[in-house]
């Protein structure tokens, strides 16, 4: 009898902990789902923010106002990109290497790659929270500290190329 209980005891054990795998999987292949949905090539239809505010994004030494209408295209399954600002008036051209990923299944960090270098080289990098996914855009918001409050910076993304 007591074999019996000992055995019943470990299958209930087994089949909670087997419940807890199935469940995180599940989790992490939607996660996966939504990632994937980043795949193709993208434009910034958009950059809002407070406009008492002069933000320079990215370290590119470029206004955020130079981001609207720049290609971005993101492949997930290497995690690398780039994204190109057009240029014009007071705006840079600048094509610019990045590797990417998405944690927690809506914290987009990137990092640039400068020509040379290995992305394990660089350190620094940048964390945004996607909203608003579908299939066809998404915005990225980046918080900025600027004298004990926080700046948000919302980058509005629309489907320019390949799904």
């Amino acid at each position: 009898m007591k074999k019996l209980l000992l055995a019943g005891m470990i299958g209930t054990s087994l089949f909670a902990v087997s419940c807890s795998s199935v469940k995180k999987a599940e989790t992490s292949q939607n996660q996966r789902v939504e990632y994937l949905k980043l795949k193709g090539d993208w434009q910034i239809v958009s950059v809002d923010y407070e406009k008492g505010f002069k933000i320079k994004p990215f370290d590119e030494g470029a206004d955020a106002q130079c981001f609207v209408g720049s290609h971005w295209r993101l492949i997930p399954n290497n995690y690398t990109g780039a994204y190109t600002l057009n240029g014009g008036g007071a705006c840079p051209s600048i094509t610019q290497p990045i590797k990417f990923e998405v944690k927690d299944g809506n914290t987009f960090m990137f990092k640039k790659i400068a020509e040379g270098t290995k992305a394990k080289q660089n350190l620094a990098g940048y964390s945004l929270t996607i909203t608003n996914q579908s299939t066809d855009q998404f915005s990225l918001v980046q918080s900025v500290p600027f004298d004990g409050t926080t700046v948000q910076v919302v980058y509005n993304f629309e489907r320019a190329g390949m799904k």
